[in-house]
């Protein structure tokens, strides 16, 4: 990716990082930012977007998972 280009969902994940801190870090008083933050990966092709890597790579963990259950 060209660093030149800022990355499409930066600012929601600015937000998450400044949610976590004022709320002593409880991720369950950040849900509705993180959410913000999905629903911004979701709109970029895979790789797009450097903030959206640890969800794919999380993605891809639940799938690894779902598999092997099979």
């Amino acid at each position: 990716m060209d660093m030149s280009q800022k990355d499409p969902c930066q600012k929601q994940a600015c937000e998450i990082q400044k949610c976590l801190q004022a709320n002593n870090y409880m991720e369950s008083k950040c849900e509705a930012v993180i959410q913000e933050l999905h629903r911004c990966c979701a709109q970029y092709p895979k790789g797009r977007s450097v903030v959206c890597s640890g969800f794919e790579k999380e993605d891809e963990e639940r799938q690894k998972l779902k598999s092997a259950s099979k």
